[in-house]
């Protein structure tokens, strides 16, 4: 009996706007629904990181064309979180294809209008650098680089320049090259994929050894480029800096008992994570052995969960990055947190001016802020100084709408 041969699959010709195996990978079970922050929003397919594989692959088949308007729609409604990326069974790498596909789109009248200014400006080192110079960051002088040295995010050093300040005070061996640019994230992100790797490299070559980061997505994105051996976000450097010293008499570890705070409660600390630090770099445990060392630390529900701010998603979707930080506030005013921590800029902006809107009186500052208060208070209360660090509670709280920020 002669059985016929079954004929071939014939599969409509790629495009080459996505590499096939990263898009091959995807098997549909559905497990990414719940993760994504989008898809919680609207309950529909499309908007979850499934439904977008579905038209990445319509779109590398030619079924669906550049300007079809869900295939433009979506491709700016995905935070780009990559919380999905953490639940997946087979591994699919989302960030990387969500990069493709905006690096395929986002050209000319199809990149969202907000874009033009922000990438503009962060394109320079030496535009970047004069951003700094109205603000007092770490970076004002003239040093050269070292074997260690902290990174100036683009941004942070213009609206949060305390940052690196106390982040050098809380770790002296850092150097700080005022020559420094833009890490890339930005273009990386948003449709510009070999600029985003060449701003990366040209950092590398600015910043040799190892580079510092307070910012946790610049420190996911340089470590993607340069290698995760050379690129620390600042919780992790805190971390294991101190784990020779300790281990061979040199320094003690402070993470012993907290002793019990002589007047008022210890801080209500919460965390906000940055997404592709803990999804891209791993980094979750680090902030908050840090935190707890300082106050009573709480876990918030969505502390893993996207905040909305997204990079640039809370300046090109404003209203839908609201959406998302709304479940965050409510979080925060039930539980009654003094301060909130975070570990990237675009966190701190989005939980700052939420908070403020809602009229909340928790503080939002970043972790080495958080530290560097804590130090110091620690250094001026009597017959703390074999112990961790205590903040008083009136020593870390300012009114709504207080500054927050020096110089």
């Amino acid at each position: 009996m002669n059985i016929a041969e079954p004929e071939p699959e014939i599969r409509p010709e790629a495009r080459g706007v996505f590499t096939p195996e990263l898009l091959d990978r995807c098997i549909s079970c559905g497990f990414c629904l719940p993760a994504c922050p989008t898809y919680e929003l609207t309950g529909v397919e499309t908007s979850s990181p499934r439904g977008r594989i579905n038209l990445m692959r319509a779109l590398e088949t030619g079924v669906l064309g550049d300007d079809d308007p869900t295939v433009l729609e979506e491709s700016s409604f995905c935070l780009g979180c990559r919380a999905c990326e953490s639940v997946c069974p087979a591994g699919v790498q989302y960030g990387e294809l969500l990069e493709q596909w905006r690096d395929h789109l986002w050209h000319g009248r199809r990149r969202p209008f907000q874009l033009w200014p922000l990438l503009w400006a962060v394109d320079s080192p030496g535009r970047v650098r004069a951003m700094g110079l109205v603000r007092r960051h770490a970076g004002r002088g003239s040093q050269a680089a070292g074997p260690v040295n902290l990174m100036l995010g683009c941004f942070e050093r213009v609206l949060y320049p305390r940052v690196s300040r106390e982040a050098l005070k809380l770790a002296p061996e850092l150097a700080v090259p005022a020559a420094q640019g833009c890490c890339g994230a930005l273009h990386a992100h948003n449709g510009e994929l070999k600029r985003g790797k060449e701003l990366a490299r040209e950092l590398g070559d600015a910043l040799p050894g190892t580079i510092v980061s307070t910012s946790g997505g610049c420190a996911s994105h340089l470590a993607g480029v340069l290698g995760s051996e050379r690129v620390k976000e600042f919780s992790q450097w805190m971390i294991e800096r101190e784990r020779p010293a300790s281990s061979n008499g040199t320094a003690p570890a402070r993470n012993g008992a907290l002793p019990t705070q002589p007047s008022g409660r210890r801080l209500r600390i919460g965390l906000q994570d940055s997404c592709h630090l803990r999804t891209g770099l791993g980094v979750w445990r680090e902030p908050r052995e840090l935190i707890a060392r300082v106050g009573k630390y709480v876990e918030l529900p969505s502390a893993a969960v996207c905040c909305g701010a997204a990079g640039s998603y809370s300046v090109v979707r404003a209203k839908d990055s609201a959406r998302v930080l709304d479940p965050h506030l409510d979080e925060i005013a039930a539980a009654d947190l003094d301060v909130l921590v975070v570990v990237n800029a675009g966190c701190y902006r989005q939980l700052q001016q939420g908070i403020k809107r809602r009229k909340l009186t928790t503080r939002v500052v970043h972790l080495a802020e958080l530290l560097a208060e804590s130090e110091l208070a620690w250094r001026q209360t009597p017959g703390l100084t074999d112990h961790a660090p205590v903040v008083p509670r009136t020593a870390n709280r300012l009114p709504v709408g207080a500054s927050q920020q020096g110089g």
